[in-house]
């Protein structure tokens, strides 16, 4: 493999993209196994499995790093219960009660929650040009969703499921940002198996209390299809190159990224469900890689 080959597998940009799309996947089963698997249900198995996953990598490295881990147990928390425990949670319960188009067109506006936060607790600007591109990026993730007609956003009706979703765009931001205070010196394996372990343990009790309200899982071949890959893909792969992705490039440019999440949205509906692009579609996917372009060249 050359270095240039090898460089390009291991940009921080393919790997954002990589969990744009893996997400975008996950947004789309959350919608369409809603009767068979309850919103708690699926946030807890998907992390069981991720966490199945995780161990092995983590593990070897727990014994050396215990002290680094343990003084930073404050940021592993949080950022346990937030990333982990709330945001897909959230989400699930918001797919509940919204569209999966309301849904993308809310977490949209994580770029822009995230920039916000970081510029008022950590004091970080966007130079212009990454300002416009992150405007840029927006109106086309925006006319995706609006079908390129303004006015559907005029009068976009907020629901439950909306306000649920507002919610997981607040705790992604925040989750992002606070990245930046995760522990020195902890192997990123050992930091993803801490941070879903705190995740699961937060999300235990909420999903007995939905076992005890008559919840269960429709068992077929279908649901347990769509665990297995909400639990590999969007959750293990995923948080490991998205947490990479931050790492490198910043919470900034890299919460850009999810402004892909409804361009693979519009090809993944294409492709398993037969629905046909339109123009807008196109408009869209062309603004937001514009905007993608300008906030991430040097």
């Amino acid at each position: 493999m050359t270095a240039k080959h090898h460089n390009f597998l291991t940009s921080p940009y393919l790997l954002l993209t990589l969990t744009a799309l893996f997400w975008s996947g996950n947004m789309v089963i959350g919608r369409g196994v809603r009767a068979d698997v309850p919103p708690m249900a699926l946030a807890f198995w998907r992390w069981a499995i991720a966490l199945l996953l995780v161990l092995p990598l983590a593990l070897p490295h727990l014994k050396s790093q215990w002290p680094q881990l343990k003084q930073g147990w404050k940021p592993v928390l949080l950022l346990g219960v937030l990333g982990v425990g709330c945001y897909n949670t959230f989400a699930y319960i918001a797919l509940q009660y919204t569209s999966a188009t309301n849904a993308v067109l809310l977490n949209s506006f994580i770029p822009v929650a995230t920039i916000a936060i970081s510029w008022a607790f950590l004091g970080k600007h966007l130079r212009r040009i990454e300002g416009l591109g992150v405007l840029i990026s927006l109106c086309g993730a925006l006319t995706i969703v609006a079908h390129g007609d303004f006015n559907i956003l005029l009068h976009l009706n907020l629901n439950l499921g909306d306000v649920w979703m507002l919610g997981a765009v607040l705790v992604w931001a925040i989750y992002t940002v606070g990245l930046a205070w995760r522990p020195a010196g902890v192997h990123p394996m050992l930091m993803l198996g801490a941070m879903t372990a705190v995740g699961l343990l937060a999300l235990t009790p909420a999903y007995l209390w939905e076992i005890a309200g008559g919840r269960q899982i429709n068992l077929h071949a279908a649901s347990l299809a769509s665990i297995a890959y909400v639990g590999v893909f969007p959750s293990f792969v995923g948080y490991i190159f998205y947490n990479r992705g931050v790492a490198e490039v910043g919470a900034n440019k890299a919460s850009l990224f999810i402004h892909l999440m409804p361009v693979f949205g519009t090809l993944l509906s294409a492709l398993f469900l037969g629905e046909i692009p339109y123009w807008y579609h196109y408009l869209g996917i062309g603004l937001i890689f514009t905007g993608i372009w300008l906030t991430t060249k040097k």
